[in-house]
């Protein structure tokens, strides 16, 4: 689809957006965002219109995250989930969303680095839920804390310098 090279064999070999973006532009990345957000907003919003406890919405956003990261027909190699983490607590708020994404974004926009502004904005995410909707505090940390060590190899390259930014096409690091 849009003429792009499996993103699992190119770039960062990563099937996520931040990758997409830098091997194919806005429109496939975008769409590559809509659709993990979908994975991880569709189970969440059944589980919640089913009357799940938080705790057990917690699991079921963590199972989508878990699939999206460790997909049985790829190999069990996926992308960081912080879209599908996004969708996944998007049924707990739009004012807690709307927070996290301005995080990113800001972050984005001082360091262009799309990993530290997701390790920024899921390290604040149980923060902000606390003062949001209490109930759910717990599920957003267990997602919080699966992004944040999907991110290790992240971390690792921030610390020494060698993360590459958001708009650095076709470089090879994410």
């Amino acid at each position: 689809m849009f003429a792009l090279p499996d993103p699992r064999k190119a770039g960062s070999n990563n099937p996520g957006a931040t990758n997409v973006l830098r091997i194919g532009g806005r429109l496939p990345a975008a769409l590559v965002f809509i659709f993990d957000v979908l994975k991880g907003t569709i189970p969440v919003y059944v589980g919640y219109f089913l009357g799940l406890s938080p705790i057990a919405l917690g699991f079921v956003g963590l199972a989508a995250c878990l699939g999206h990261i460790f997909p049985l027909y790829f190999n069990f190699k996926g992308g960081k989930g912080v879209a599908t983490a996004i969708g996944a607590m998007l049924p707990l708020g739009w004012e807690l969303c709307s927070i996290l994404l301005t995080c990113w974004l800001v972050v984005i926009f001082i360091t262009g680095y799309s990993s530290l502004a997701a390790i920024i904005s899921v390290t604040i995410a149980p923060i902000i839920t606390w003062f949001v909707k209490p109930a759910y505090t717990v599920p957003v940390t267990m997602l919080c804390i699966l992004i944040i060590v999907r991110h290790k190899q992240n971390i690792i390259r921030l610390l020494q310098g060698q993360e590459s930014k958001i708009w650095d096409k076709g470089r090879t690091k994410e």
